[in-house]
């Protein structure tokens, strides 16, 4: 109901003294008061009436404008019960502040136009019930024909003439009436930043856009999907807001038995990936199973971030080619054939992790890729592979999305992440200890000198100038080192251990 619909009801006595700018102002309520500090009681959109019978409202009746206007009120009527007109210092306050102004006169009650109002509302509110229900029937019925959720949103566009897509985190559209969104990828990053849902989102050519979170059980917004609403939804009529959620809980349904029709890819996947001994046929029959071609190359990609239904969830986003995505040891992990280039994929995943980022505060995702493999022999290599270069891109601390491949990494580096973690702890402990406690009870520096004794490869004259020592006294460093440790810095054999050694820290 708008303002100008109680005044168009020719309701005798009740006349508009100022604000013909506001006149479609909506009234979601009447609200009568005597206090100044009514504001506290309101949620805005509401018609105040006020007999000014209130000490505070006769002293201070400026006061109470201001509270109104701070509220958001619709209006403000004014009774003439103890008055002949409505004081000037009131048709000010409200002439400033641009709250459009009623006056009510002496044999017209409040009880009247609440009465007036409130039948209005609930006439408006029942019609718009039957047209939700009359479109939730229709959009119930084109699911139920298996039409699938494009026909909904285009029905939703035709009947509200307001167009919605659902969208994924790096902006993908997964629905919608039909042509994308120009904006897509803003709305997506908006939605990564946003202090809370609905927001709204403005500023655009487009005009405003409304966002809704989609529920899902993901913990983080980069693994679940939204709605972007044309409009600002706050602003438009009841039944258009209700459509909205409609569509926000059909794809969540739609969500769900996605997620439920993974299960089968996803125990496929776990199979070919089953550790256990198996034939190269058993291996290649199963690759199949997985649409992948054991006679064409492909890569494996592991991903992390939180536990292993979000880390599945958002490996899924990164890679929405993938036939199957399943969880191994909490992280995710999918084989892709490589139709494209190995460099082509990895600049995919890399923008769309990067895209990602925004909404990532305090976890960090990290994803691997490994080298490229042909046949059933190299899978499982190649998927642990995967594993252990994200493991070491988790382990770079670089910036909150990071993504790694394997031929990025030294050779020693992907042979150490091969080692359980117990083993390499016991080998580099064996072998610094002893240099490390000699280290703290004396405040020398034994493990620095030796690790620059190694990257200078053995030079004594090199190492001692970019220690500034002189090389009497590197050499005697080096001698404690070997007396400590029982090894001879001499040959390549301990060199190579002690490399090791400081490269598992």
């Amino acid at each position: 109901m708008r303002l100008r619909d109680l005044l168009e009801m020719g309701e005798p006595g009740v006349s508009l003294l100022s604000g013909e700018h506001a006149l479609d102002r909506p009234i979601r309520w009447v609200y009568l008061t005597e206090l100044v500090e009514a504001g506290r009681y309101l949620s805005g959109n509401e018609l105040v009436l006020t007999g000014l019978i209130g000490p505070g409202l006769r002293e201070r009746p400026e006061e109470l404008v201001d509270e109104l206007v701070d509220a958001g009120a619709t209006a403000l009527g004014v009774g003439l019960s103890v008055q002949d007109a409505v004081p000037s210092r009131v048709r000010e306050a409200c002439a400033r502040r641009g709250l459009p102004l009623l006056e009510i006169a002496r044999e017209v009650s409040f009880g009247t136009i609440s009465e007036l109002v409130t039948r209005r509302l609930t006439a408006e509110r029942a019609a718009g019930l039957a047209t939700v229900l009359g479109r939730h029937r229709r959009l119930i019925a084109s699911v139920a024909e298996g039409s699938g959720l494009e026909s909904v949103f285009k029905l939703t566009r035709a009947e509200l003439g307001r167009a919605c897509w659902v969208l994924s985190p790096t902006g993908r559209v997964v629905v919608g009436p039909g042509e994308d969104p120009p904006d897509a990828r803003r709305l997506a990053a908006e939605y990564l930043t946003a202090s809370r849902l609905p927001h709204v989102v403005s500023g655009g050519s487009e005009g405003p856009r409304t966002l809704l979170p989609i529920n899902s059980r993901a913990a983080h917004r980069v693994a679940g999907w939204f709605l972007a609403c044309e409009g600002e939804l706050a602003d438009l009529p009841e039944e258009v807001r209700e459509s909205a959620h409609e569509l926000a809980a059909l794809a969540a349904l739609e969500r769900a038995r996605l997620e439920e029709g993974h299960k089968v890819e996803r125990r496929l996947l776990g199979e070919l990936l089953d550790p256990a001994p198996a034939e190269p046929a058993e291996i290649s029959a199963r690759m199949r199973t997985c649409g992948l071609d054991p006679a064409r190359p492909y890569v494996a990609v592991a991903c992390a971030l939180g536990d292993a239904a979000e880390s599945v969830a958002v490996l899924r986003e990164l890679m929405p080619e993938a036939t199957a995505v399943t969880a191994v040891e909490g992280e995710a992990v999918t084989v892709v054939a490589a139709e494209d280039s190995r460099e082509e994929l990895v600049e995919r995943l890399r923008e769309a992790a990067g895209l990602l980022e925004a909404g990532l505060v305090r976890e960090r995702l990290t994803v691997g890729v490994s080298g490229p493999a042909t046949g059933p022999s190299l899978l499982r290599g190649a998927v642990e592979e995967a594993r252990h270069t994200r493991r070491l891109a988790a382990a770079r601390r670089v910036g909150r999305a990071h993504v790694v491949t394997s031929d990025e990494i030294h050779s020693h580096a992907l042979l150490l992440a091969t080692v359980p973690d117990g083993v390499r702890r016991s080998f580099r402990e064996r072998l610094l200890r002893p240099l490390q406690d000699y280290d703290r009870e004396h405040h020398s520096d034994l493990v620095a000198t030796l690790t620059a004794f190694l990257d200078h490869s053995g030079s004594w004259n090199k190492c001692a100038a970019a220690l500034h020592l002189h090389v009497n006294t590197l050499r005697y460093r080096i001698r404690r080192v070997e007396e400590l440790t029982g090894r001879d810095l001499s040959t390549l054999e301990d060199r190579v251990d002690f490399f090791l050694a400081l490269r598992a820290m």
